[in-house]
C-alpha cells in the first residue's frame, strides 16, 4: 500500500507522490515569538515531528523547513512594553521553544527561517505583484494584496470572498486600503516600529512585511516556488493559508503548495486550549506537575491529527501507565538471555508477530497517519512479546528471534518516538528531581488525607503515583517509594 494523505485543498485523502521521486520539501508554520508555547502549540509541532519522521521511514530524503515569526504586531508590542528591540525581545521565546522541542523528543527541522532574515526576498515578491497587477500601494505607503485582480481566491479555505461586501472599509483597521476583503503585504512604518527597529527602507517607502508574506517567501526561498507538502494548525487554514497561496501563486503563475495538511484543536478539558482565555498549560507547566514527556507524546499519539484531542489529566495517567509497558516490556526483551539456537521441542513465532505488527503498524500510517490504529499495533506486539518471554523463563530467546522482535520496536519507536524518550527520562537527573518533587509533594497531600480519615482520597493519590510508575510502601517510620522500570 502507498501512503495516503488528507489534503485540505481537495478535501480528500490522496496518493502521496512528491515532485521529485524520493525527495520531499516539507514546509510547517511556526510559531510567533512573542510568547512560551502551550500545549496545544506543541501538538501542532509534534504533528509535524510525526509526518517528518514517518516520511523518512518510508524511505524519501526530506527537506523540513519550519519557520519562525519573529516581526509581527504582537512581537513589537512586546517589545516596546519591555522597552528593548526586537530581536531582544524574540530571542529567548526562540531559545525556548528549541528547548522544549528536546523535552518533546521533536526532532529538528533542517532550517529555521526567520522573518527578519528574508526581509529582500520579501520585498522582492512584493515588487512582482505590484508589477503584475496584484497589488497596490496606499495613500500612506502600504501596500496591499488585491482580491479582486486574483479569481482563484478562497480555493483553500472554500471561502466566498464575494460575501464581504466591496468597496466596504474596516473600521479597526490600522492601515488605509481600499476594499474589506485586501491583505496587507507590507505595513508604512509607524513611530512605534522604528523604536524597537522594525523597520525597513522599500522602493515605495520604510516599513515592515505583513504576516501572510512571510511565508511565503521563506518557503520559496528554502523549497522552491512549488513544493510537496505545507502543513500547520487548523487555524492557519484561513486567512494565513489562503493568502500565502494567493500571492504566491500570483507572483509565480505556479502551483504553490501541492499537498495541505491541517492539525485540529487540543482542548484542555473539552475547551479550547487558547491564550487569549487563559485556558492552557505549557510544556513547562506540566512537567512540573510532574507529567513525563513521553506520557504527552503517547497521549498525542491517541488521536488522529484531524480529530479534536481532549486533554485530561486522566489520559495522561493513562499514557503514562503505557509508556511503562512498553518501556518496562522493552528492557525485559534486551536483557533475556539468548541462544543461537532454539530447543528442540520449540518453535520461534516472535518473527512472525515482529512481521505481522510492523506490517500493521504501517497499513495505519499510510491511512493518513491514523496513530491511534498503529499504536495497537505496537501493543499487539508488546502483549506477543511478553506472552513469548512468559513461556520462556529463563530458558534463552534465540538470537534472531529477539532481533526481529527488537527491530520492529526500534522501527516504529523511530517514528512514535516514546522508548528514547523514557529511556532519557530514566537517567536525566533534572526529571528525577521533578519526579521526587512531585511524589514527596503527593505524599503529603495523602498523609493528610489520611490523617483526615478521608481514605477515599488518600486511595486515589496512591493509584494516581502509580499510574506513573510510583510504588509506595507504607512503613512503621513513614511512605517508601520507588519507581518500576
Amino acid at each position: 500500500m502507498s501512503l495516503h494523505l488528507f489534503n485540505t485543498l481537495t478535501r480528500r485523502r490522496e496518493e502521496f507522490v512528491p515532485l521529485d521521486e524520493g525527495r520531499v520539501g516539507m514546509y510547517c508554520c511556526g510559531p510567533t515569538t512573542y510568547a512560551d508555547p502551550h500545549i496545544g502549540n506543541m501538538r501542532t509541532f509534534f504533528f509535524a515531528d510525526l509526518l517528518h519522521r514517518y516520511l523518512e521511514l518510508r524511505g524519501f530524503d526530506v527537506k523540513f523547513v519550519m519557520n519562525l515569526t519573529d516581526v509581527d504586531d504582537k512581537t513589537i508590542r512586546g517589545a516596546i512594553r519591555d522597552g528593548i528591540a526586537l530581536g531582544e525581545y524574540t530571542e529567548p521565546f526562540a531559545t525556548r521553544l528549541f528547548e522544549n522541542f528536546a523535552r518533546l523528543g521533536i526532532e529538528g527541522a533542517d532550517e529555521y527561517p526567520r522573518a527578519t532574515d528574508y526581509i529582500a526576498q520579501m520585498i522582492a515578491l512584493i515588487d512582482r505583484l505590484i508589477e503584475g497587477g496584484l497589488a497596490y500601494q496606499a495613500a500612506d505607503g502600504s501596500v496591499y494584496f488585491d482580491i479582486s485582480e486574483y479569481p482563484g481566491y478562497g480555493k483553500l479555505s472554500k471561502t466566498d470572498p464575494t460575501r464581504a461586501r466591496r468597496g466596504a472599509r474596516v473600521a479597526a483597521d490600522e492601515y488605509d486600503k481600499g476594499d474589506v476583503r485586501d491583505f496587507a503585504l507590507w505595513k508604512a512604518a509607524k513611530p512605534e516600529d522604528a523604536k524597537v527597529g522594525a523597520v525597513w527602507e522599500t522602493p515605495w517607502g520604510s516599513g515592515r512585511p505583513g504576516w501572510h508574506i512571510e511565508c511565503s517567501a521563506m518557503s520559496m526561498s528554502e523549497l522552491g516556488e512549488t513544493f510537496d507538502i505545507h502543513c500547520g494548525g487548523v487555524d492557519l487554514i484561513f486567512p494565513h493559508h489562503e493568502d500565502e497561496i494567493a500571492q504566491s501563486e500570483g507572483a509565480t503563475a505556479k502551483p504553490f503548495a501541492r499537498y495541505w495538511l491541517h492539525g485540529e484543536f487540543l482542548q484542555l478539558q473539552g475547551e479550547k486550549m487558547a491564550k487569549s482565555t487563559g485556558n492552557l498549560f505549557t510544556l513547562e507547566d506540566l512537567l512540573e506537575r510532574g507529567v513525563k514527556a513521553s506520557s504527552i507524546r503517547h497521549t498525542f499519539l491517541t488521536a488522529h491529527y484531524r480529530s479534536k484531542l481532549n486533554f485530561t489529566w486522566q489520559a495522561l495517567d493513562a499514557s503514562a501507565e503505557a509508556v511503562r509497558r512498553l518501556r518496562a516490556c522493552y528492557v525485559r526483551l534486551r536483557e533475556h538471555p539468548t541462544s543461537r539456537h532454539a530447543r528442540a521441542d520449540d518453535t520461534p513465532r516472535l518473527h512472525e508477530v515482529a512481521a505481522r505488527s510492523l506490517a500493521a503498524f504501517t497499513r495505519a500510517m499510510d491511512d493518513d497517519l491514523n496513530t491511534s490504529v498503529a499504536l495497537s499495533a505496537l501493543f499487539e506486539l508488546v502483549t506477543e512479546t511478553n506472552a513469548r518471554l512468559d513461556d520462556l523463563c529463563t530458558i534463552g530467546i534465540t538470537e534472531a528471534e529477539a532481533e526481529a522482535a527488537r527491530s520492529a520496536f526500534d522501527r516504529i519507536d523511530g517514528v512514535f518516538g516514546l522508548l528514547a524518550l523514557a529511556e532519557r527520562e530514566q537517567d536525566d537527573p533534572v526529571d528525577q528531581q521533578r519526579l521526587a518533587a512531585w511524589v514527596e509533594q503527593r505524599l503529603v497531600e495523602r498523609a493528610d488525607a489520611r490523617s483526615a480519615r478521608d481514605f477515599t482520597r488518600a486511595d486515589r493519590i496512591r493509584d494516581e503515583l502509580a499510574t506513573r510508575g510510583v510504588v509506595v510502601e507504607d512503613t512503621p517510620t513513614g511512605p517508601r517509594w520507588s519507581v518500576q522500570p
